[in-house]
């Protein structure tokens, strides 16, 4: 497939990385020594770069985790506080960074005229099963739109691998709410086709040069393992030749274990830093993941009232967020669904409770 070109104004950084279909892992430990489900504070293993070079003891319950020299600038493209030309400050700049290679994927593929991006969105990843991409649930992408009676109408979409996008623009119809979700995520599924977009040996060891400057590590870190900074070169290692998609599709992974304070609790397990990169390397995410967690803040809502209404009001807003600046929303929008979960739970639990009449 030919690469895109965009003029230098608009063309974006590099795209961040944005849940592999992997086989379960297995280890020496047990597998209940390896349950994401925790009940204690949060504190990572595979830290962020704000919290490698951090004190000890618990921190405060994290962002998500920012794999330093893979966030940057492209609709999925965007970390949490990162610069770039598609953030929530420049919503029209954004919108024709997407316009731009809608209309240059319409050319390359159906020649000149208006494209159905949610057609081709479709078809692009058609494409690419039919030329042998490893999607073990299939190409089928998946919309879905949130319940509303009246505009702004706001749509997500789901990508074979496991990326989310959602709509980015005012959508007055659910037909345009659709469509806004296909076009970013068409953008970021041709983006990340170019090679640059692969995880290379020179592209590994200039991230983690970039960590070690940012965050005042010493080579003798990257080397090592049991470190944040070598956690970091081992996942890349591990990673290497996959896109950038792949790998934030990965990382999600451990986003959400940090998030729910399942890495920390692992590790008081005595499983190492390398035991638990190598499960959840190859670990799907599941119904019995999901479970798990919401299950851990069912506990936490039992021991401090109004928990999980603090944690979803927090969450709803990073989601909203990330979704009108474009950017990758598995993150957000698994931990939405794991506290839409708790609360289930919960409602379910104390119903069983009350006395009957």
């Amino acid at each position: 497939m030919e690469s895109t070109v965009l003029p230098d104004s608009i063309r974006p950084p590099r795209l961040q990385p944005g849940i592999g279909f992997g086989a379960t892992g297995t280890l020496r430990s047990s597998s209940s020594s390896l349950r994401p489900g925790v009940t204690v504070p949060v504190a990572p293993l595979l830290p962020s770069p704000a919290s490698l070079s951090a004190s000890s003891g618990p921190p405060p319950p994290p962002p998500p985790l920012q794999l330093h020299s893979l966030y940057g600038g492209v609709g999925a493209g965007l970390g949490p506080g990162a610069g770039g030309h598609c953030n929530p400050g420049n919503p029209a700049v954004l919108k024709e960074a997407v316009e731009a290679v809608v209309r240059s994927f319409a050319k390359h593929t159906q020649g000149y005229g208006r494209v159905n991006v949610v057609e081709a969105l479709q078809e692009f990843w058609q494409m690419k099963l039919s030329r042998g991409a490893d999607l073990r649930n299939g190409a089928l992408v998946v919309y879905e739109m949130v319940p509303s009676n009246s505009p702004p109408y706001v749509c997500y979409v789901s990508l074979p691998g496991g990326s989310c996008f959602g709509s980015f623009q005012f959508c007055p119809t659910k037909a345009e709410a659709r469509r806004s979700a296909a076009k970013i995520a068409l953008m970021n599924s041709v983006f990340n086709e170019h090679p640059s977009r692969r995880i290379t040996d020179d592209f590994i060891e200039k991230s983690v040069n970039e960590a070690l400057a940012s965050f005042n590590g010493n080579r003798e870190e990257a080397d090592n393992p049991n470190t944040g900074i070598g956690a970091f070169r081992f996942m890349l290692e591990s990673n290497k030749g996959k896109s950038m998609l792949e790998f934030q599709e990965l990382m999600t992974v451990f986003q959400l274990l940090h998030w729910n304070g399942s890495l920390k609790a692992m590790r008081e397990r005595q499983c190492s830093r390398q035991e638990v990169l190598a499960h959840y390397s190859h670990r799907a995410l599941d119904d019995d993941m999901r479970t798990q967690m919401a299950a851990d803040w069912v506990n936490r809502e039992q021991s401090m009232a109004r928990t999980i209404a603090q944690e979803l009001a927090s969450t709803e807003r990073e989601l909203e967020d990330a979704r009108l600046a474009g950017r990758e929303l598995r993150f957000y929008k698994e931990k939405k669904d794991i506290l839409m979960l708790a609360v289930g739970q919960l409602s379910a639990a104390n119903a069983a409770t009350l006395p009957s009449h």
